[in-house]
């Protein structure tokens, strides 16, 4: 039985199906979408029964019936179709376990809080430049299971939590790499420490002949690594002792040589020499050439909504990081800058957002918005001047208004964005963009000879510009 009509449960469907497997699909919804509908139909046409919005008694019948039930990310694990699966000792398995299992190619997989697809990518990227054969799936656009078959020397994966969590000892990558730990969907693992478990299967099957690459500057994961078999290549930009690191001015391989001048990157904040450390050592991990990782790591092309510069007016850059979801992504953006009018908020994951603080000495003023708008608020009710935005027409103006030359405008949430853009992380970046640059060509028709306004919100902390 799979559980979930979306795009990796379909996918799941037809694999098994295509392999002999009587497959039942269950999904929650009376209701689906056209795409959903149409692969329904494909499905159904392969021998795959559909079920809909089944009630209580149908869906403890199904499952007890089955031999495996296979949850599509995000399903969770209080379902109870997965209750159900435990009360009569069925097998649970996630996508990707599956899919591991049956991988001939080397899999390379990686996880982490923030940072995945950008260093899963990257590490494509080194793999490609040196002359495999690649291909990318997992959390990130193909389902892993899609990849079965298909001819390739190596397979990358970003893998999430979600799917870690129903893993089984079949989930064995060659090479894993842990980018940091903090707390993140805990609407639904429950706790901070039940998140960290989940993480800790990406290695939790590698043997001493496997790697595991980790970003030493995260305390969480260099903790949690410490329970690995695996050959563990710390990767750090504040520890020159380290095997993969940085000097300030190149980064360096574990004999001290030269992967890449930082100056030759696209892109050098904190976090993308992290994200660059750990796709170079998974690549040297793959036996590929330091020439050909640097190679890749000059050209990269940063991915949107992630620190993606959108412009510059009147001295004040703006910058779109809506894919910071969570307060550690948050954090770790504004820490970038240093004087930040943050834009935060949208639809709270369970999340503590008084941790977005731990930037503060980075950030100037706040302009809090969606759903958590009241929680950002309290966040920094008494450090930091915070107004509250309804739409990010608002929340943009208010942004600018603030602002000094020098300054960054930050869209960097710490949230979800399913309150106000069901379309996701994307569509709120882009909404963000639009305004910035609706802004900017308002400004220049209006006010082409007139000097900026200056803000009436006090400086604070003078001493971190």
């Amino acid at each position: 039985m799979v559980l979930g009509l979306g795009s990796t449960g379909r996918a799941t469907a037809g694999f098994l199906a295509a392999e002999g497997c009587s497959v039942t699909v269950l999904d929650d919804e009376r209701r689906l979408s056209s795409a959903a509908t149409d692969a329904a139909r494909e499905l159904a046409a392969a021998g795959v029964e559909i079920v809909l919005a089944p009630d209580d008694a149908a869906t403890g019948s199904i499952v007890a019936a089955a031999d495996l039930v296979v949850p599509s990310p995000g399903v969770r694990p209080d379902h109870r179709a997965l209750q159900q699966a435990a009360r009569s000792g069925v097998a649970v398995r996630s996508e990707i376990d599956i899919a591991a299992q049956r991988c001939t190619a080397p899999l390379i997989a990686v996880t982490g809080t923030n940072g995945k697809t950008t260093t899963t990518e990257l590490i494509a990227a080194c793999l490609r430049s040196g002359g495999r054969d690649v291909v990318v799936g997992g959390n990130i656009g193909t389902p892993l299971i899609s990849l079965v078959g298909t001819p390739a020397d190596v397979v990358v994966a970003e893998v999430s939590s979600f799917q870690l969590h129903f893993t089984t000892e079949a989930f064995h990558p060659e090479v894993g790499v842990l980018l940091n730990v903090a707390d993140d969907h805990l609407d639904w693992h429950g706790d901070a420490a039940a998140y960290a478990s989940d993480k800790a299967k990406l290695f939790a099957h590698q043997t001493p002949g496997d790697v595991l690459v980790v970003n030493a500057d995260d305390a969480p994961a260099r903790n949690l690594a410490r329970g690995a078999r695996a050959e563990t290549w710390m990767a750090t930009i504040t520890d020159e002792s380290a095997m993969f690191h940085s000097d300030g001015a190149v980064l360096r391989d574990p004999d001290g040589g030269v992967i890449v001048a930082i100056d030759d990157l696209p892109r050098a904040l904190p976090h993308d020499l992290t994200n660059a450390l750990c796709a170079a050592a998974a690549a040297t991990a793959m036996h590929i050439a330091i020439g050909a990782i640097a190679d890749a790591l000059r050209i990269y092309a940063t991915l949107p909504h992630r620190v993606q510069f959108i412009g510059e007016n009147w001295g004040v850059r703006y910058y779109d990081d809506s894919k910071a979801t969570n307060p550690h992504a948050a954090v770790r953006a504004a820490r970038a800058f240093d004087s930040v009018i943050l834009l935060a908020g949208g639809l709270n994951k369970g999340l503590d957002l008084g941790a977005l603080r731990a930037a503060d000495d980075h950030i100037r003023a706040v302009v809090a918005f969606g759903q958590a708008g009241g929680e950002v608020e309290d966040a920094f009710a008494g450090h930091r001047p915070v107004q509250r935005a309804h739409t990010m027409r608002e929340a943009v103006a208010m942004a600018t208004e603030a602002a000094h030359p020098g300054d960054v405008v930050l869209l960097s949430p710490g949230c979800a964005s399913f309150d106000m853009y069901p379309g996701g992380y994307a569509d709120r970046g882009d909404d963000f963009a639009a305004e910035v640059q609706a802004l900017f060509a308002s400004r220049a028709h209006h006010h082409a000879s007139e000097a900026p306004k200056p803000s009436e919100i006090p400086m604070a902390h003078e001493e971190h510009r």
